[in-house]
This record gives C-alpha cells, structure tokens and sequence, in this order.
C-alpha cells in the first residue's frame, strides 16, 4: 500500500489570526512555522506514509525537496480538491511518483502529533474513510481517504466539518472510522491552547 500525506498551509501572516491578542504577529509567524515542521517532521517519520507533500502559496523555510502543490487561491477546500486530484492521477507526472492507494490530510498546527498518530490514519481499513476529530468533537485534525474510492471527496473545512465529512463518506458509499489521539485532537486556535505547543514553541517576550 502506498499512503502519502498531504499538509496545507497558509501564506505567509495569515494563520493564527485568533492568538493576536497574545501573540505579536512574528510571535504568530514563528508559533505557524514550529508547528508547520514538526507536523511534517512526524509524517516524514511514519513508517506506513511513503510521500509528503505541502499545499498552498509557499513553503514557510521547509526542505525544498517536499513537493509543494499549488493553491488556486480559492480556499482551503478547493486546494484539497485540487491536491487529492494530483493524488488520483489527474497530474503526477508534476512530481514524477506513481499514484498512491491512500492519502492522508493533516492540519499543519497539531503540535503533539506523533509518527504513530498518524501511522494510525495511513492503516485505516480499505474501503474506509479515516477522521481524526479536534478536541470539542466538532472539527476535523486528519483525514484518511482511500483511492480511487474518496477521489472525488468534497472538503468541508470549517463549521461542523467532522459531521459533514462523515456525511460526504456517506455519499461515497465509504465506512467511517474514528481516530482519536491526543496528538490529533490538540490544535491550536485559542489562547488556551497555547500550552499544547509549549514542547515545539515559546513566545519570545
């Protein structure tokens, strides 16, 4: 089985925009940057993920050796649309790799995840669709799609997307399977969540 893992990512001074009232913007910066890379740290460590690739308008200083997909600049959605189609096959020969059986979605702010988290969304069942829930129950961390099955998936990033995302599996005709971890459910978005990058970030003041 050939599982990649795809991770979207915000231009530069977009992200974290709910932490200004304690975080400077190149407090936020740095906080998206940290958490950017141990994300893709840990996907590169996951035994059972064979590719990663990033989404969106830069690469925030990571390795110029992971495939950055471009964003349409239409939302984060579209930009999953678009990354899972290069997924399916509707444009590999732009990063010259066979096609894989599984992709795997992941925010780029969990700063516990582990390359076992995630090893965990790459094993999920055939035929299944894998969802990681954030700590309230109502958001999405981690997708696990499998392919051709999910290629035509529609993302629901937003309000809610834990329950419309099951429901699109549903549409598909896929089983839904939960994952929940700590280092899955734990982004962060509120200042109270700040405590949960401590092992990847400190404010500079």
């Amino acid at each position: 089985m050939r599982c990649w893992a795809i991770i979207p990512i915000k231009g530069k001074g977009e992200g974290k925009t709910r932490l200004a009232g304690v975080l400077s913007a190149s407090e936020r910066d740095a906080l998206v940057d940290a958490m950017l890379a141990h994300v893709v740290q840990a996907a590169g460590q996951a035994g059972s993920i064979e590719r990663v690739l990033l989404v969106g308008p830069s690469r925030h200083g990571l390795d110029g050796a992971i495939p950055l997909l471009g964003d349409p600049g239409t939302g984060l959605n579209t930009a999953l649309g678009a990354a899972l189609d290069t997924a399916s096959g509707g444009a590999l020969a732009a990063i010259g790799a066979e096609g894989p059986d599984r992709v795997v979605v992941i925010a780029g702010d969990l700063p516990c995840v582990t390359a076992l988290d995630l090893d965990l969304m790459a094993q999920v069942p055939a035929g299944t669709l894998g969802i990681a829930p954030d700590r309230h129950g109502t958001g999405t961390n981690a997708l696990s799609l499998p392919l051709p099955d999910a290629s035509r998936f529609i993302f629901r990033f937003g309000a809610d997307s834990r329950a419309l995302h099951q429901r699109e599996a549903e549409r598909l005709g896929l089983a839904v399977e939960t994952i929940c971890s700590a280092g899955l459910e734990k982004d962060v978005d509120e200042p109270a969540d700040l405590t949960d990058a401590a092992p990847v970030f400190t404010p500079a003041r």
